[in-house]
């Protein structure tokens, strides 16, 4: 016998109202059946002249056969051992019905293990009935044996008619309980299988509902960053330029026009990279950055852009440039960026930066630092720094953004570079 669980695990849900309501039709059933059955075998003679007399008596003995069926499956182990005392009682009393009572106990037998998810105290409850019915068997075995008056069979010779029955007997008992225990353990094991796959079903939609709704926040979040990085620097920039066409606009009217030249460009620029944005957001091939037409080759363009508009910024590219992923470029770019807007919205009138874009063997490296003022949400981040780290680790790179020491802000990128497989000629 196989180690059983210490606890019980549960099988399925409770019986429906359905299955019960098959139950008391089953017992229903086999009542009539049972009455049926002892009748002709009343009228049969099956025991011969020591068949119980009576119909009151088959009609009690069906009744206590068939009517622990009703209820097999709410109370499996009750039903068989009520139904196993009625069986023993009919058989001792010679209740002529051959059929029906080894057909109930049967299902008795095999509810108890298909139903009972304490599976050690399943096996104990079958175990003693099919002991007790064993022990039983025997018993009957041995008077049939040594009564004298019983010459239906010839007892002669060490094989004789009489051991060849009683192990007919004995064999078939065998194949019926047997049979019984059997279908049981298997009718469990197969509704613990689909319990377990329907568990599993259940888990695998909460999964892909899990999944579809962080792939909806994803995207949501990459399409906010990306508007972000593109709003917030032209809109920055306008700001500084209207700022500067307002200062000037009475002493030096041609410095303003100049100003709001820089505005106007700023604005069709902006314009430009949002319709891209969004025709990008419109074709199911998008890139896989949420729409970005950028790239790092147009990063002396945005430092001379912020140089016109009032952040004096320097360039230096130290290393030969490799080729690198789209969205590793994308995404360098625009902490470049967001770094530039930064600078000019936090560092003040006087602020400059220095923008250094360096190769290695191993990594490309971005450095931002800009004099003037630090900036005042470097200890509570906004969406610009929140969107710097999360394009930095969606390149697999490494950000840190943090006040200098001699005032101003610097931020660095740091994003490998993926391994180059040279071929010797």
């Amino acid at each position: 016998m196989s180690d059983l669980p210490p606890a019980p695990a549960m099988r399925r849900p409770r019986p429906t109202a359905h299955e019960l309501r098959n139950d008391v039709w089953l017992a229903a059933g086999l009542f009539v059946a049972a009455i049926l059955s002892s009748a002709l075998g009343s009228v049969a003679g099956v025991y011969g002249g020591d068949a119980a007399e009576g119909l009151q008596w088959a009609l009690l003995y069906s009744l206590g056969l068939t009517a622990p069926l009703s209820v097999r499956r709410r109370f499996p182990e009750i039903a068989v051992v009520a139904i196993a005392v009625v069986f023993f009682v009919g058989v001792t009393f010679r209740i002529p019905d051959l059929y029906v009572s080894n057909i109930s106990m049967f299902i008795a037998l095999y509810t108890v293990g298909a139903w009972v998810d304490d599976r050690r105290r399943a096996m104990w409850v079958r175990v003693g009935v099919i002991v007790g019915m064993f022990v039983w068997l025997l018993i009957t075995t041995f008077q049939a044996a040594i009564d004298p008056s019983d010459e239906t069979l010839s007892r002669a010779g060490l094989f004789s008619p009489f051991a060849a029955y009683m192990l007919i007997q004995f064999l078939v008992n065998a194949a019926y309980f047997g049979g019984a225990y059997y279908m049981g353990d298997h009718a469990y094991a197969a509704a613990m299988s689909r319990a377990a796959l329907e568990e599993r079903t259940r888990e695998l939609e909460r999964e892909r509902e899990v999944t579809a709704a962080q792939a909806v926040a994803l995207d949501r979040v990459r399409i906010a960053r990306e508007l972000h990085d593109v709003v917030a620097h032209h809109v920055s920039a306008m700001g500084v330029q209207a700022g500067a066409a307002r200062a000037v606009l009475d002493r030096d009217p041609d410095a303003a026009r100049g100003a709001l030249a820089q505005v106007e460009a700023s604005a069709r620029s902006s314009l430009v990279e949002l319709r891209q944005l969004l025709e990008t957001l419109r074709t199911s091939g998008g890139d896989a950055d949420g729409g970005s037409t950028v790239h790092l080759s147009g990063i002396a363009e945005l430092v001379a852009h912020a140089d016109r508009n009032g952040l004096p910024t320097t360039l230096t590219v130290i290393g030969e440039p490799v080729e690198l992923p789209e969205l590793v470029q994308v995404n360098v770019y625009r902490v470049a960026q967001e770094a530039l807007t930064n600078a000019r919205r936090h560092g003040g009138p006087d602020a400059a930066a220095d923008v250094r874009l360096r190769y290695t063997d191993e990594a490309v490296e971005l450095e931002v630092a800009n004099t003037g003022r630090a900036v005042a949400s470097a200890l509570r981040p906004g969406l610009g720094l929140v969107g710097m780290r999360e394009r930095a680790i969606a390149s697999g790179g490494e950000l840190e953004a943090a006040p200098r020491a001699r005032g101003g802000f610097l931020v660095r990128l740091r994003v490998p570079v993926p391994a180059r497989v040279g071929v010797d000629t």
